[in-house]
């Protein structure tokens, strides 16, 4: 391994997936194509996705209400084309996903089903400095059921020293509150510090206890290997913006395990879409679902948008995820070692790795603690073409995605740090 432009285009040159960059619009920067290492934030666009969306307009123009039926691909089952695709990236059966909503819209609809507070078991357990959203709809729920999110909400905490989880210590979090917790709902993938949990290990453990699994996958879906199924997760929830390069704020899906699809008396906020397909039209009361994860819908598909969403599937789908996940890992073990020689290169240590180092605990992203700069620093290689992330204190998060990043760009990444450094010191 070498930190030259000569060894970075030769593993470009050798990576079977290196034409899939081609499928995208690489966003520029004073008028150059950037480093676009955020694609944990959001997804490059796919060059199809005008295209797509383009042709779901004609066919509005041209049939107007009758593209329901007879549009390219008739809007009223539109949802359906992404079943097939969704389970193989998620690990599912073809019924257990569907595609709808938003993130946050779904996380609500999967706890409205599965957050069901009874007696002195009431609490959902997280992590410590989950996303946000999760933040506030987990206090939303506890709320909503009566509960003080201070008592009802348990997080689990790192260590003093420590940035990232130990699975020991949430297992041993289970075991503490065992009889009390409700939900386990937790981001498969932790936003800030890109650590991936042993889902499979945590849920089966849960679940062992009484205890309902869900999981936010925004970071997970189109990064990690997933098996959701066989893992027996009772739900998951993700977004597609992110590695899955549908456009910002794009459609979200979900996954509900099938042994909850023939439970009619399962509580749920419902919607005419998630109505028994037979007779639906007959605009009967009474609610009779589905039965699979599409009894959780509400509306019908928001077809511009997930024309999007449909275009990047398909490039991953032919790209072919664990051919990702190879490339994936070859890109991190490349940043791992440019890292290290750009330290070497200014002679001291300047960042601390705060995403774990194994295959296992990690997928794509890199958060580095940068020791001695502010955001100037981050300032600085933005100027450099570098479009990353900078989170407070001091943490950058970067993403070398496997479908549009190459060896070259984090070769060029690690001569941005370098002349950071140089400019500040």
């Amino acid at each position: 391994m070498e930190y030259t432009l000569d060894f970075a285009k030769s593993m470009d040159a050798q990576d079977p997936l290196r034409d899939f960059r081609k499928e995208f619009h690489i966003p520029k920067y004073k008028g150059k194509e950037s480093i676009y290492f955020t694609g944990n934030s959001l997804g490059a666009m796919p060059r199809k996705a005008g295209e797509a969306i383009q042709a779901e307009l004609e066919d509005w123009a041209n049939l107007g209400v009758e593209g329901h039926f007879h549009a390219k691909n008739p809007w009223m089952p539109y949802h359906e084309l992404f079943s097939t695709a969704l389970a193989k990236l998620v690990g599912a059966k073809e019924t257990e996903v569907v595609a709808m909503n938003t993130l946050t819209t779904n996380l609500h609809l999967m706890m409205v089903t599965f957050y069901r507070p009874t007696g002195d078991r009431y609490k959902i357990l997280c992590e410590e400095n989950a996303f946000p959203s999760d933040q506030y709809s987990l206090e939303s729920q506890v709320k909503y059921h009566g509960y003080n999110p201070e008592d009802a909400i348990i997080e689990v905490k790192s260590r003093e020293g420590e940035f990232t989880l130990r699975t020991e210590d949430i297992i041993q979090a289970i075991d503490d509150n065992a009889d009390d917790i409700a939900l386990l709902m937790m981001g498969g993938v932790n936003y800030y510090t890109g650590q991936v949990f042993d889902m499979e290990l945590i849920t089966a453990y849960a679940k062992s206890k009484g205890i309902v699994v869900g999981w936010d996958l925004a970071h997970g879906a189109g990064n990690i290997d997933l098996k959701l199924h066989d893992w027996d997760v009772d739900f998951a929830a993700w977004c597609s913006y992110k590695y899955l390069n549908a456009g910002p704020g794009s459609i979200s899906s979900v996954f509900i395990h099938e042994k909850h699809h023939k439970n009619p008396d399962l509580p749920r906020f419902s919607g005419w879409w998630g109505y028994r397909k037979s007779d639906r039209f007959e605009m009967k009361k009474g609610f009779v679902p589905i039965e699979s994860a599409e009894a959780w819908q509400l509306s019908n598909a928001p077809v511009l948008a997930m024309a999007a969403y449909k275009t990047s599937l398909e490039i991953v789908h032919n790209a072919g995820f664990q051919n990702l996940r190879a490339k994936s890992r070859k890109l991190t073990t490349y940043m791992d070692y440019v890292l290290e020689q750009v330290e070497r290169n200014v002679g001291k240590r300047v960042f601390e790795m705060i995403t774990p180092m194994d295959d296992k605990s990690r997928g794509c992203q890199f958060s580095l603690f940068v020791h001695g700069y502010d955001k100037s620093f981050f300032d600085l290689l933005t100027e450099e073409g570098v479009i990353a992330d900078w989170r407070y204190p001091n943490v950058i998060r970067i993403a070398p995605v496997p479908l549009y990043n190459s060896f070259e760009d984090i070769y060029n990444f690690g001569k941005a740090l370098e002349s950071a450094i140089h400019k500040l010191d």
